[in-house]
């Protein structure tokens, strides 16, 4: 079997690799819950490609998300419940009936803010639709909240929970007031701290995690990315200790955590006159 550029190729590869006896042993054990993790790991690589600026990864990765995509189908497939074509036609038919401004009769010049008012509003009526289907008898939810995910990583989650409140008033308009919150968050765990407390210190770093991304949300900053960023930072200035170290014979098991953070500081000193 040879590469394509036609996704009907990549839909056969996953097929053969699915083939019980002839197939691969690994991808015959697995089921929906079993990739699950792989989907939301291939969906973070696909993220840190873009804020690496890397569209050679980039290119890699969204491949890798694909496959994810025909896995899931495949499985389906074999269940009897729809295959990938089904996928293929259902977001089709979602993305035209969100667009009516572009794909309808209708005004072709609508703002931004409007166009996410009639997203909005589709999306309501198709998840009303969706518990028909299912045979619910109880109304959707009418919370300002409903329609935020709950499968979605916390971070996006407390992202996407505080957008929705901000859109009836529920908010801050200075994000200092969140600077003065996120004070508040860091007095009440250094309480717990001092009591003891596990069970208070969980809660309360995890208010302190949401007045955080509250401030990153007031500053226009993805958190997500933001924290990707840091993260990259640590890696490259623990690296320098490590490799000051190497120089000297030594590890950091071997150096102090003085030792160290005076390394850290030269390793921040060098980046700044870069």
């Amino acid at each position: 079997m040879t590469p394509s550029r036609d996704i009907a190729r990549l839909i056969e590869i996953m097929a053969a690799l699915r083939t019980p006896v002839t197939g691969c042993p690994w991808d015959l054990e697995q089921d929906f819950a079993t990739i699950a993790p792989y989907t939301i790991e291939e969906a973070f690589e696909v993220a840190e490609a873009i804020s690496r600026h890397d569209l050679d990864d980039l290119r890699e990765e969204l491949g890798d998300l694909l496959l994810q995509v025909v896995f899931h189908a495949r499985i389906a497939e074999e269940r009897g419940a729809f295959a990938f074509g089904d996928v293929v036609e259902a977001i089709t038919r979602k993305m035209i009936r969100r667009h009516p401004h572009v794909f309808a009769d209708a005004d072709g010049n609508l703002t931004p803010s409007h166009v996410e008012g009639v997203w909005d509003r589709i999306k309501a009526e198709e998840k009303a639709e969706r518990a028909a289907r299912r045979g619910l008898t109880e109304q959707p939810s009418s919370s300002v909240l409903a329609g935020v995910k709950s499968g979605q990583p916390a971070l996006s989650r407390a992202m996407d929970l505080q957008r929705k409140a901000a859109k009836v008033g529920f908010d801050w308009n200075d994000p200092r007031a969140v600077l003065a919150k996120i004070r508040e968050e860091t007095d009440e765990i250094e309480a717990a701290l001092d009591r003891g407390d596990q069970a208070h210190i969980t809660e309360e770093t995890g208010d302190l995690l949401f007045a955080l991304v509250n401030l990153a949300r007031h500053a226009k900053a993805d958190p997500e990315i933001a924290l990707r960023g840091a993260n990259a930072k640590f890696e490259r200035r623990f690296a320098y200790i490590e490799q000051a170290l190497a120089a000297q014979g030594r590890t950091p098991d071997d150096a102090t955590l003085a030792e160290m953070d005076a390394l850290w500081n030269e390793a921040k000193t060098t980046e700044a006159t870069k």
